[in-house]
């Protein structure tokens, strides 16, 4: 049977620190909370004022009170038993070299009534398969050796009380630490609930967010005081001149934990700007001291933020990276934002804000602008950007198809930075060209045919050259080109036309004589090639044994119509026109060389026959006739001899030019020859003398090589010959 509730003991500790109380009634326990809360208000008034510098202090420990009054309620609860549960606070922290105490309840359903009552606490795993360190068991004491000499329960098992003690911390000991009830039998449990323990080397200083010059302002000193064995001792560093500190106590947090507070009030300067300020923790009869220092920010009387730093204008090569910086000075601090054209880039609460892009495009060329601003005013700087880089491939507008004789405009444009260097070119000629410009117009004012072809639109930088090729197509009427012509070969007769024409014209080749007319559809007659603006037509005509026809070349297109009597010439230039420039000059390459081998030939041939063709008295006779000198009765041989140094005397070819072999005219010398006949020997020489009464027409020779024709063959053969006549 449940006894009612006598007078609850407040046991205010170093070494617990609990309410022990026994079983009683929610409505009991609120009857007795009214005395128990004055008595303690009393206490509270007596330690620390309610007026004057204690008033906050006075506050703060009033509304932690109040806060844990929920919490004792859910611990006396707890106490009268029901099911499985465990409140430990969720993180505690000590000083390195000190010693901590874990808090700990728990409880169980009052119908299992164990004997004895037995507990293990595990490190970092409330799981016992998985092996976790044991920091301390009820059962048999035996721990993981980092916990030996260190972990002491100081809660009674039997009273649901589960503080842990762990004494001479080091860094390894911080983590999480699981408790487990151990009834008997099958009734043990692990609880979920557990403590972080974080140990720590330096006090905790909490400076207000904004301190302002000329306004008071408070700084704390907060350490952990959950070790029943060592208490500490706080003491400010560097606070000379800044005011003296207001101890305030011990004080315990929300979730069952004490910590020792030290205030400090003073009205802080400008000079006290970046000042250091410190706080000490030291633990009496022991060695053990703890620092910590924070820097004050004292700012002015509130001001609008000023930009004091920014980038002037920058140049980046494309591709590059870019930092764009903007600071300024402000109280309270500035919101700084980057922006483009409207458009927010980057923003945060900051004295200094950069701006970072990477690998810059064209794009990204411009102006930025750097704001600052706060509650008392804005200010705004901007930066330009210039992004260097290689001309762009050039685009063509204007017209691409003319008419001969209209004005064509053709626009070039770029785009680069720097501006490029625009130049149009047709055939490696320059016909326009603009210095650091992004447009280049090439103006002609009436176009001809020779305009026709392909043009460069070329831009250049100190970063690259780009280029485009455009085609200017020019239409015009069809021309006849002189080169048109007919040749007959034997039996056949084949008619060039060549037509300069855009766009291809029609060719018809038309026959008076015959009353008939040939065009390119007919492909027996007519074969036709186009080349560029070039048509090229030939009409071949076989069986044309009697004297070739007229022949009119007749071209036509949408322009114009042109028609061309065709001349007649030679065989061989019909097979040049059919062959081409190139095939003249293997055909011709090849009649060299035939002529070169018959002539070669033939010298060897004389030579063999004749060794002593070049000296002796009596040369060899190339050519003999014989004729008569009126009133002779003899008969005489002509010979020709070769010269041996040039022709005789008052000898020379038209011309006064020696080609060929040069040969000497001689009549051999005969007894009793008559002075008539001396003197014909001299008129065949061309010496001088009386003429003799011959009837010969000449006597000059010269055996050079001369061509023959043959109106049959394509080919001119070279011949060498010597004709001497006699009337």
């Amino acid at each position: 049977m449940r006894a009612a509730l006598r007078q609850p003991q407040l046991i205010v500790g170093p070494e617990i620190g609990w309410l022990r109380l026994r079983p009683l009634s929610p409505c009991t326990f609120l009857s007795l909370v009214p005395g128990w809360l004055t008595d303690s208000f009393k206490w509270d008034q007596k330690t620390f004022p309610t007026q004057g510098d204690g008033a906050v202090a006075h506050s703060l420990y009033k509304m932690i009170f109040l806060t844990a009054l929920p919490l004792f309620w859910i611990m006396i609860s707890a106490s009268r038993g029901g099911h499985w549960g465990a409140w430990m606070p969720s993180s505690i922290s000590a000083f390195e070299g000190t010693c901590v105490s874990i808090p700990c309840r728990f409880d169980f359903p009052d119908e299992l009534r164990p004997a004895v009552v037995h507990g293990v606490w595990y490190f970092n795993s409330p799981y016992p398969k998985n092996y976790p360190p044991v920091v301390f068991k009820s059962r048999t004491q035996v721990v993981h050796e980092s916990f030996q000499g260190r972990s002491r329960l100081l809660g009674d098992l039997g009273l649901r009380n589960c503080t842990l003690l762990l004494s001479n911390l080091s860094p390894e000991l911080g983590g999480k630490y699981y408790f487990r009830g151990d009834l008997g039998g099958y009734n043990q449990y692990t609880f979920s609930e557990h403590s972080v323990l974080d140990i720590i080397n330096t006090p905790n200083i909490v400076v207000p967010p904004e301190v302002v010059a000329g306004t008071e302002v408070e700084v704390s000193c907060m350490v952990p005081d959950n070790c029943p064995e060592l208490h500490p001792e706080l003491s400010w560093l560097g606070h000379d001149g800044l005011g003296e500190p207001t101890v305030l106590g011990r004080l315990r947090e929300d979730e069952g934990t004490w910590v020792q507070v030290s205030l400090l009030h003073f009205v802080p300067t400008r000079e006290a700007n970046g000042h250091r300020l410190g706080c000490q923790a030291s633990f009496p009869n022991t060695t053990l001291q703890f620092e910590g220092y924070a820097s004050l920010d004292v700012k002015c009387e509130p001001d609008p933020p000023v930009i004091v730093d920014v980038n002037s204008s920058v140049e980046a090569i494309e591709g590059s990276h870019v930092s764009l910086l903007c600071g300024a000075d402000s109280n309270p601090p500035p919101l700084l934002t980057w922006m483009r054209d409207g458009t927010v880039l980057r923003e945060a609460v900051a004295e200094s804000l950069s701006l970072e892009l990477e690998e810059v495009t064209p794009a990204e060329d411009g102006v930025y602008a750097c704001l600052a601003e706060n509650a008392y005013g804005q200010d705004n700087r901007t930066v330009g950007l210039s992004v260097m880089y290689a001309p762009w491939k050039p685009t063509v507008n204007g017209t691409v198809v003319a008419v001969e004789g209209e004005t064509v405009s053709i626009l070039c444009s770029t785009q680069s930075n720097p501006d490029p260097i625009l130049t149009i070119f047709k055939e490696k000629q320059i016909l326009a060209t603009v210095i650091y410009e992004n447009e280049l117009q090439l103006e002609l004012p009436a176009v001809t045919p020779e305009d026709d072809g392909e043009y460069w639109c070329v831009a250049e930088n100190q970063y690259g050259q780009r280029a485009t090729a455009f085609n200017l197509s020019v239409e015009f009427a069809p021309v006849i080109l002189l080169e048109s012509h007919c040749a007959a070969a034997r039996d056949t007769v084949q008619c060039l036309c060549v037509v300069k024409s855009n766009p291809e014209p029609t060719v018809a080749f038309e026959l008076p004589s015959r009353n008939v007319t040939v065009n390119e559809t007919e492909r027996e007659f007519v074969y036709s090639e186009r080349s560029g603006l070039l048509l090229t037509s030939i009409l071949t005509l076989r069986g044309q044994a009697q004297a070739p026809p007229r022949v009119i070349c007749t071209s036509s297109n949408l322009y114009g119509t042109k028609s061309l009597e065709l001349p007649f010439q030679g065989a061989h230039r019909l097979m040049w026109a059919k062959i081409g420039p190139v095939g003249a000059v293997v055909a011709f390459a090849i009649l060299i060389a035939i002529v070169c081998y018959i002539t070669q030939t033939r010298r060897k041939k004389n030579v063999t026959e004749s060794p002593s063709f070049s000296a002796g008295d009596n040369p060899p006779v190339l050519f003999s006739s014989d004729f008569r000198i009126s009133g002779a009765p003899e008969k005489y041989e002509v010979r020709l001899e070769p010269l041996q140094r040039g022709l005789y005397p008052g000898m020379s070819t038209p011309g006064g030019v020696h080609n060929g072999p040069r040969f000497n005219l001689a009549l051999p010398s005969t007894s009793g020859l008559s002075e008539r006949r001396l003197g014909s020997e001299r008129r065949l020489l061309g010496l001088r003398g009386e003429p003799p009464e011959l009837d010969l027409s000449y006597s000059h020779s010269d055996l050079g090589k001369r061509p023959t024709k043959d109106s049959y063959t394509l080919t001119e053969e070279l011949a060498e010959y010597a004709e001497i006549r006699v009337k």
